[in-house]
């Protein structure tokens, strides 16, 4: 038996005893980070046929018909040149003229209405090989530019199809900046652009729809986006019961022992460890794990590790890791003043994520 297992009182189930993220410290070449831009595997079978739109919403209906024409038109030869090329972009065909017209899409729309699956499905139906189509969050898309340079990162999506970026950051300007001058460069090469984005601090209610902020932040990439406005409610609550009150210590830790490939961290020293990782290697901390088990989960104490905390459950909600915790429910996770303030969309994402994940969670209890 473990000194952990011993201490607790716990006898282990399972062959081992619990992974932890806190022992973890990968390291994430960059080639990974540009095979790994396609959707999430929660999103790996979705489809425009698989989204169901609120009937109540008519927005969403008419969105998927939008995007399915959109997908369809990126059929035929690549617009600045047919020459595929290799993994940095060596090779280049010689550009021909862009097409005219909006080259992108904005969806826009609050959380949990369904705009990354619509985003993941037009990844899936756009006429082109995997290799020539890129799926990122905007955070992802500046790991790569720090890990490549910005001359690499564009001669390396500059012989894709589409580039789908989720997430688009508004309340980082210097980064807003950094990308749409990217994207300025990929427009130019051919490249159709696809986005979702957060809301700038200060708008109207919770900032519910971003795409005046959008198309000012892009600056001259506006021309070539056409805006999508989808309605409706979270669907993660869309009918679903509520979140599930917190377990308790021993209940979390008998079913971290009693489920293979599970970890168990105390949350405050997950906390700190997350200081000591980049967040471009959030994803790979979480490789292979079939649940996240969480103890004392308490209020988050300031902003910087609230946002590290928005970006792992990103990346276990993408990977459709379960998190079980013990301590405080997770909507009490980010003080009011968080809440009300300019990241407020982003606590308000990981709360809903982390709910649903929480959901996920409850039959390792009741198998424990």
């Amino acid at each position: 038996m473990s000194s952990s297992s011993a201490a607790s009182g716990i006898s282990p189930i399972a062959d081992a005893a619990p992974l932890s993220l806190c022992a973890r410290e990968p390291y994430v070449p960059a080639d990974r980070l540009v095979a790994e831009m396609v959707p999430p595997p929660r999103f790996d079978s979705v489809r425009f046929a698989t989204y169901v739109p609120d009937p109540n919403q008519p927005s969403q209906t008419e969105a998927v018909g939008v995007l399915e024409a959109f997908a369809a038109g990126l059929g035929g030869a690549h617009s600045a040149g047919t020459a595929k090329r290799g993994f940095l972009g060596f090779g280049k065909g010689r550009a021909a003229k862009t097409p005219a017209g909006p080259r992108g899409v904005y969806l826009d729309g609050g959380y949990g209405v369904g705009k990354t699956h619509l985003l993941a499905s037009l990844w899936h139906a756009a006429p082109a090989e995997p290799a020539l189509k890129a799926f990122g969050t905007f955070v992802e898309l500046t790991n790569l530019v720090g890990a490549l340079g910005f001359q690499k990162t564009v001669q390396t999506l500059s012989g894709h199809r589409l580039l789908c970026i989720d997430e688009f950051e508004l309340d980082d300007p210097g980064d807003t900046v950094l990308v749409s001058t990217l994207l300025g460069k990929l427009v130019d090469a051919g490249v159709a652009l696809a986005a979702t984005s957060n809301t700038l601090p200060g708008k109207l209610g919770e900032g519910r729809f971003a795409s005046v902020d959008f198309l000012r932040e892009i600056q001259g990439l506006s021309a070539h986006f056409r805006s999508l406005r989808i309605d409706g409610d979270d669907y993660r609550h869309r009918g679903l019961p509520e979140a599930p009150a917190p377990f308790s210590d021993e209940q979390v830790t008998k079913a971290a022992y009693a489920t293979p490939g599970t970890s168990l961290d105390d949350f405050p020293h997950l906390l700190a460890h997350l200081a000591k990782v980049h967040p471009s290697r959030y994803g790979a901390l979480t490789d292979d794990l079939t649940a996240v088990c969480l103890t004392d989960v308490q209020p988050i104490p300031d902003q910087s590790t609230a946002l590290r905390l928005v970006v792992l459950a990103d990346r276990l909600y993408d990977r459709e890791v379960p998190v079980l915790a013990s301590g405080l429910p997770f909507d009490r996770l980010f003080s009011e003043e968080m809440l009300n303030g300019g990241y407020r969309k982003k606590y308000f994402r990981a709360i809903s994520r982390l709910t649903a994940l929480a959901r996920d969670a409850k039959g390792l209890v009741k198998t424990a």
